[in-house]
């Protein structure tokens, strides 16, 4: 998943087609300052055009559930595990990636019904970790998301990542190296 966060409209556009023209299976918008919202609805409208999949970002409250939505979002993605965001995004018919950084959070988020997870801020506790959720979570799947790059995407992809996340990546990453990601993931599987 392609991160593309604090962008202006136009450069937002231009950065998620780059993202799918290298091969990256979704885009992320955050809805974190005043002009994600304006970039959102663009990004969506280009997506229609190349049967892409977008979604909104750092969606931590009903009324941004509620935001993307209406800018038409596919999906929602959270920093954190909180039930009530993650339900109202699920009520409006929009999948939901809580972010998780510990087993507890891991729980309730897989008792909630969420088969994947946000691990965020990944590079924090490292490729360690995702090694150390599956034993308890068995059939867990993790995005590793925050500090994940071209250089160490791979590791978190062998520690049993199902995918990973980049932020800021895109605009500077080879089609080749999207797609050696694509094969470790697939190998990891």
């Amino acid at each position: 998943m392609s991160i593309l966060r604090g962008l202006d409209a136009e450069t937002t556009v231009r950065t998620a087609h780059r993202a799918w023209d290298l091969g990256f299976a979704l885009v992320e918008i955050p809805l974190s300052d005043t002009t994600a919202s304006h970039a959102l609805s663009q990004v969506v409208a280009a997506a229609s055009q190349r049967d892409q999949v977008v979604g909104a970002g750092t969606v931590t409250s009903v009324a941004a559930a509620e935001e993307a939505h209406g800018l038409g979002a596919a999906f929602t993605v959270a920093p954190g595990w909180d039930p009530v965001v993650a339900q109202a995004s699920l009520r409006l018919g929009m999948p939901h990636l809580p972010g998780v950084m510990s087993p507890g959070d891991v729980q309730q988020a897989r008792s909630a019904g969420h088969r994947w997870v946000k691990l965020f801020p990944a590079s924090v506790v490292g490729p360690e970790m995702i090694s150390a959720l599956h034993g308890p979570f068995p059939g867990l799947r993790i995005v590793a998301t925050g500090g994940v790059d071209g250089d160490n995407a791979r590791t978190f992809l062998a520690a049993g990542a199902g995918a990973v996340s980049l932020s800021g990546a895109t605009r500077t990453i080879s089609a080749e190296h999207v797609r050696t990601l694509t094969t470790a993931r697939r190998a990891a599987d």
